[in-house]
Formats: C-alpha cells, sequence, structure tokens
C-alpha cells in the first residue's frame, strides 16, 4: 500500500485533505494511523496463523514441520514493515 493509496481511501470514507481542514487532518497524522491500523491487522493476521490446526498431529516428524511452518509465517507477517515515505 501507498501513501496515495491510505489518502484515496480516507477520501473515500469522506475525510477531507489535510489543506481543506485547517490542520484538522493532516497528512503525517493520517499516514500516522494508517500504520497503526496495519500494524494492529498484521498482529491479527500473525495470530490467525498461530492458530491453525495441524494436519498431521498423529506423526511427530511431520507435525515439528509444520509447527515450525507455522511459526516461521507468523514471525514473517509481524516483520513486515510499514512505511509511508
Amino acid at each position: 500500500m501507498t501513501k496515495n493509496d491510505v489518502i484515496i481511501m480516507a477520501r473515500k470514507v469522506g475525510l477531507p485533505y489535510w489543506y481543506e481542514t485547517e490542520g484538522v487532518v493532516n497528512e503525517a497524522l493520517l499516514l500516522k494511523f494508517a500504520i497503526l491500523v496495519a500494524k494492529q491487522q498484521r498482529e491479527e493476521d500473525a495470530k490467525l496463523v498461530e492458530s491453525m490446526t495441524l494436519e498431521w498431529p498423529d506423526q511427530p516428524e511431520f507435525a515439528q514441520v509444520e509447527r515450525t511452518t507455522i511459526q516461521d509465517c507468523a514471525k514473517i507477517i509481524r516483520q513486515r514493515v510499514v512505511t509511508y515515505d
């Protein structure tokens, strides 16, 4: 998602552009808010991945590989960086 995407979405929900509000809503605050939302969504996504059930719980070798894969996927989701430079 780009900075422009965030601004377009803000307009879709009726937020005015920062120059129309005399400082009530500004670009910097809008982008900080978007980053917070993205971080929260990433955490929820990672928790969803972690809650996945194992396909091979009765076979320890496969179960361990599955657990590791699930943990790796959750870690990668959490590590994604969101910036709007």
